[in-house]
């Protein structure tokens, strides 16, 4: 069926929430030209001066002529000591027709060391490109370890040299174009990727500068003989290509994936990817108020979907928990999207089938989260509701199709994880400006806290404090509130983005192209259901 829409554009809580949206928005693309400064004017410039290019025009220098960039984890370090993006600039493109994950260290940002935050968004790439069939290309500048934060880089960093040996083996290629310093732990990413491709006079790979080979063994070595470009092309045997300059490598590397032979593993779209009949841009006065306050996501659906056709399933039962299936771009999906944010036991139970279903067909699961969590209070209790909510989750546990999750409003509980939230694995995990994720709403965990404290008193026989209590809850709440911002757990890599709503249909169109460079089946067989 086609949906239709009741959204009122002319209302006022329409109005206020897209006044909400934007001023989110706004926010959003602060936070954003801060990565995109990397180290800022001074060093900026300072890397201009020596004839180099940025991480991000050597990006859109190897893609393919205006084909769209899915940057990920763009805000990784928000709230921490570390510069927004970690040092490294991550995402999914096409190079000469092969959707590829791209990771390009960013220079200006301390010499494109790596710090904790590096490391994790780098180890996300990874994941991506193995899990969906991604060749991976690394663009190479970085002095290795940011050293006063060895201590949390030097142990799990030996994960970025395995996970390439780990896609080689699986027939993912990975590349490796150097375009300046790759020194210490970092010379093994050429060493361990199956193309390389190094500059002239540019590229220094070299397990030890000549200062530590000078205290080390007392010998004097200038950089080229001990790790350059002509010598790995010429001596070691490191560098596959030489290229005159950085855009002649790109080139290289350019051609180098085009004789990949690259072929798609997945079925492709088969529905017609035609736009929805709603617009997106109303997308804004959905979802931009008070997180509180549920909505349809058929409303969502309706500016998302091709065509706008979603054919619904058990539209009668479970009411809150909205199911169907639809396609985006031509690849059919299913839908799993909070309608009143509680779940019931009867909501579920009809998870449960329809992930079942969707396993039966191997069809692709998008969920769209506005959660508060499951129903909590005697009557559920007693009528079973953690049995329920286990059954909707062991079906989300199990299911191997692959999961697209987009957090809309709130997500907060259990309610997280029976909608796949990250730690069950989605192939991408994006979040509206406005979503937010935590145990539980602030206002709610400040009660409880309140509550128990007042207990604790009671037993004690003590006089309860009121104003501490109203002090303690207004910090708390506080605290949750800025704890469970989208920017904050973007920050720490709980999702791969936020994206701006309007945007969401182009995002997990993208998303669902690079799914479908893997092939998969749906579980046929579940562990026990209690």
């Amino acid at each position: 069926m086609t949906l239709t829409s009741d959204l009122d554009t002319r209302s006022a809580e329409f109005a206020a929430a897209r006044d909400t949206s934007l001023r989110q928005l706004a926010a959003l693309d602060e936070e954003l030209a801060k990565a995109r400064a990397g180290g800022g004017p001074k060093y900026v410039e300072r890397h201009r001066g020596r004839g180099k290019l940025l991480a991000r025009e050597r990006i859109e220098l190897l893609l393919d002529r205006d084909a769209p960039f899915l940057e990920l984890s763009p805000l990784a370090g928000w709230g921490s000591d570390y510069p927004v993006g970690g040092s490294i600039v991550t995402g999914i493109g096409v190079v000469s027709g092969v959707e590829c994950v791209v990771v390009a260290n960013d220079p200006t940002v301390r010499g494109g060391a790596s710090n904790p935050w590096t490391v994790r968004k780098a180890f996300r790439a990874d994941d991506i490109a193995l899990e969906n069939r991604l060749p991976l290309v690394n663009l190479v500048e970085s002095g290795g370890a940011d050293l006063p934060s060895q201590a949390e880089i030097f142990v799990p960093g030996g994960r970025l040299f395995r996970d390439l040996t780990r896609l080689s083996a699986a027939g993912i290629p990975t590349l490796a174009l150097v375009f300046g310093n790759s020194t210490a732990g970092g010379a093994y990413v050429p060493g361990m990727s199956d193309h390389v491709v190094m500059v002239r006079g540019r590229s220094k790979v070299f397990l030890g500068g000549p200062p530590l080979v000078k205290m080390a063994t007392g010998e004097d070595a200038d950089d080229e003989s001990l790790g350059g470009a002509h010598m790995h092309a010429t001596v070691s045997g490191l560098a596959d290509h030489l290229a005159a300059d950085e855009r002649d490598a790109l080139r290289l590397g350019r051609r180098i994936v085009a004789r990949l032979n690259w072929r798609k593993a997945g079925p492709g779209p088969t529905e017609q990817p035609d736009e929805p009949r709603h617009d997106p841009e109303e997308l804004l006065g959905i979802a931009g108020g008070d997180p509180r306050v549920p909505f349809d996501p058929r409303e969502v659906l309706a500016r998302v979907v091709d065509g706008s056709r979603f054919d619904e399933h058990k539209p009668a039962y479970g009411t809150s928990l909205v199911t169907g299936w639809a396609s985006i771009h031509g690849h059919p999906v299913g839908v799993l999207a909070n309608a009143r944010g509680v779940l019931f036991g009867a909501e579920a139970q009809k998870a449960a089938q329809f992930i079942q279903l969707a396993n039966q067909t191997d069809t692709p699961l998008v969920f769209l989260q506005n959660t508060t969590g499951y129903m909590v209070g005697t009557a559920y209790e007693q009528a079973g509701i953690i049995r329920d909510g286990a059954l909707m989750i062991n079906a989300v546990s199990n299911s191997r199709v692959p999961h697209l999750t987009v957090v809309l409003g709130a997500s907060y509980g259990a309610g997280n994880y029976g909608m796949c939230g990250r730690a069950y694995d989605p192939r991408f995990l994006f979040s509206w400006p406005g979503a937010r994720s935590a145990v539980m709403g602030p206002a709610q965990l400040a009660g409880v806290l309140s509550i128990v404290a007042r207990q604790a008193a009671a037993a004690r026989g003590q006089a309860y404090d009121e104003a501490g209590d109203a002090a303690m809850r207004a910090a708390v709440e506080q605290q949750i509130e800025a704890q469970s911002l989208a920017f904050a757990m973007s920050g720490r890599l709980y999702d791969d983005g936020v994206i701006d709503p309007r945007d969401t249909r182009t995002v997990l169109g993208l998303c669902l192209s690079a799914v479908h460079s893997s092939s998969w089946s749906g579980t046929r067989g579940y562990g026990v259901f209690r």
